[in-house]
Protein backbone atom coordinates (compact mmCIF):
# COMPACT_ATOMS: atom_id res chain seq x y z
CA UNK A 1 0.00 0.00 0.00
CA UNK A 2 1.39 3.43 -0.60
CA UNK A 3 1.88 6.00 1.91
CA UNK A 4 1.76 9.67 1.05
CA UNK A 5 5.76 10.33 2.35
CA UNK A 6 9.31 10.03 0.96
CA UNK A 7 12.66 10.82 1.62
CA UNK A 8 14.81 12.94 -0.27
CA UNK A 9 18.96 14.48 -0.54
CA UNK A 10 19.74 16.79 -2.66
CA UNK A 11 23.75 15.47 -3.34
CA UNK A 12 26.93 17.51 -2.92
CA UNK A 13 27.05 18.27 -6.24
CA UNK A 14 24.14 20.20 -7.11
CA UNK A 15 24.52 21.67 -3.80
CA UNK A 16 28.34 22.65 -4.82
CA UNK A 17 26.36 24.11 -7.85
CA UNK A 18 23.91 26.01 -6.26
CA UNK A 19 21.07 24.56 -6.99
CA UNK A 20 19.26 24.22 -3.80
CA UNK A 21 16.88 26.60 -4.49
CA UNK A 22 15.90 25.75 -7.69
CA UNK A 23 15.40 22.11 -7.06
CA UNK A 24 13.33 22.83 -3.78
CA UNK A 25 11.54 25.12 -5.91
CA UNK A 26 10.66 22.22 -8.25
CA UNK A 27 9.61 19.63 -5.38
CA UNK A 28 7.30 22.37 -4.13
CA UNK A 29 5.81 23.92 -7.63
CA UNK A 30 5.21 19.69 -7.98
CA UNK A 31 2.64 19.64 -4.80
CA UNK A 32 5.10 18.49 -2.15
CA UNK A 33 5.36 19.53 1.20
CA UNK A 34 7.83 19.99 3.34
CA UNK A 35 7.83 18.06 6.34
CA UNK A 36 11.62 17.92 7.78
CA UNK A 37 14.38 19.17 6.11
CA UNK A 38 18.28 20.29 7.25
CA UNK A 39 21.70 20.61 5.52
CA UNK A 40 23.89 18.32 6.64
CA UNK A 41 26.89 16.58 5.92
CA UNK A 42 27.97 12.74 6.31
CA UNK A 43 30.38 11.09 8.18
CA UNK A 44 31.83 8.53 6.16
CA UNK A 45 30.21 5.92 8.59
CA UNK A 46 27.06 7.73 8.31
CA UNK A 47 26.95 7.30 4.05
CA UNK A 48 28.57 3.21 4.33
CA UNK A 49 25.40 2.49 6.61
CA UNK A 50 23.02 4.42 4.71
CA UNK A 51 24.12 2.82 1.33
CA UNK A 52 24.99 -0.60 2.37
CA UNK A 53 23.02 -2.63 -0.14
CA UNK A 54 25.56 -1.73 -2.00
CA UNK A 55 28.57 -2.84 -0.10
CA UNK A 56 29.71 -5.31 -2.31
CA UNK A 57 29.33 -3.35 -5.67
CA UNK A 58 32.39 -2.03 -7.36
CA UNK A 59 31.27 1.60 -7.03
CA UNK A 60 30.66 1.53 -3.41
CA UNK A 61 33.60 3.40 -2.42
CA UNK A 62 33.36 6.30 -5.04
CA UNK A 63 29.77 6.87 -3.78
CA UNK A 64 30.68 7.01 -0.11
CA UNK A 65 33.53 9.20 -1.19
CA UNK A 66 31.12 11.49 -3.36
CA UNK A 67 28.85 11.71 -1.02
CA UNK A 68 30.56 13.25 2.11
CA UNK A 69 32.67 15.48 0.11
CA UNK A 70 30.26 17.99 1.09
CA UNK A 71 26.78 19.25 2.80
CA UNK A 72 23.51 17.51 1.69
CA UNK A 73 20.11 18.90 2.14
CA UNK A 74 17.73 16.18 3.25
CA UNK A 75 14.41 15.96 3.90
CA UNK A 76 11.16 14.18 4.03
CA UNK A 77 8.34 15.07 1.35
CA UNK A 78 4.95 14.60 1.90
CA UNK A 79 1.58 13.83 -1.14
CA UNK A 80 -0.73 11.42 -2.05
CA UNK A 81 1.40 8.78 -3.58
CA UNK A 82 4.71 10.30 -3.02
CA UNK A 83 7.09 7.60 -3.58
CA UNK A 84 5.99 7.41 -7.29
CA UNK A 85 5.30 10.27 -7.80
CA UNK A 86 9.03 11.65 -6.76
CA UNK A 87 10.54 9.48 -8.65
CA UNK A 88 8.83 10.55 -12.30
CA UNK A 89 9.68 14.58 -11.00
CA UNK A 90 13.52 13.31 -10.37
CA UNK A 91 13.65 11.07 -13.74
CA UNK A 92 16.26 8.65 -14.44
CA UNK A 93 19.27 7.74 -12.37
CA UNK A 94 21.42 8.84 -15.67
CA UNK A 95 20.68 12.49 -16.68
CA UNK A 96 21.21 11.52 -20.25
CA UNK A 97 17.90 9.04 -20.04
CA UNK A 98 15.99 11.22 -17.55
CA UNK A 99 13.10 12.96 -19.35
CA UNK A 100 12.96 16.64 -19.91
CA UNK A 101 11.78 18.92 -17.51
CA UNK A 102 13.03 16.59 -14.61
CA UNK A 103 15.15 17.35 -11.96
CA UNK A 104 17.95 15.05 -12.84
CA UNK A 105 17.60 16.07 -16.44
CA UNK A 106 18.23 19.70 -15.22
CA UNK A 107 20.65 19.86 -12.33
CA UNK A 108 22.89 15.97 -12.71
CA UNK A 109 25.72 16.37 -14.60
CA UNK A 110 26.36 12.09 -14.42
CA UNK A 111 25.13 9.02 -13.80
CA UNK A 112 27.67 9.12 -10.36
CA UNK A 113 26.58 12.81 -10.21
CA UNK A 114 22.66 12.76 -10.56
CA UNK A 115 22.05 15.68 -8.24
CA UNK A 116 19.32 13.84 -5.65
CA UNK A 117 18.21 10.85 -4.27
CA UNK A 118 14.91 9.68 -4.19
CA UNK A 119 13.55 6.55 -2.08
CA UNK A 120 12.68 3.71 -4.19
CA UNK A 121 9.91 2.21 -2.32
CA UNK A 122 7.50 3.18 1.02
CA UNK A 123 9.97 0.93 2.93
CA UNK A 124 12.79 2.49 2.34
CA UNK A 125 11.21 5.30 2.62
CA UNK A 126 9.91 5.53 5.95
CA UNK A 127 13.97 4.09 6.98
CA UNK A 128 15.85 6.76 4.94
CA UNK A 129 13.67 9.19 6.76
CA UNK A 130 14.53 7.86 10.24
CA UNK A 131 18.12 7.56 9.38
CA UNK A 132 18.43 11.27 8.89
CA UNK A 133 15.64 12.65 11.31
CA UNK A 134 14.62 11.97 14.88
CA UNK A 135 11.02 12.36 15.88
CA UNK A 136 11.12 15.85 17.01
CA UNK A 137 12.63 17.22 13.77
CA UNK A 138 9.58 15.79 11.58
CA UNK A 139 6.05 17.54 11.46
Amino acid sequence: MATNRTFTMIKPDAVENGHIGAILAKINTAGFKIVAMKLTQLSKRDAEIFYGEHSERPFFGELVEFMTRGPIVSAILEKENAVEDFRTLIGATNPAEAAEGTIRKMYATSIGENAVHGSDSDANAAKEGAFHFSGRETF
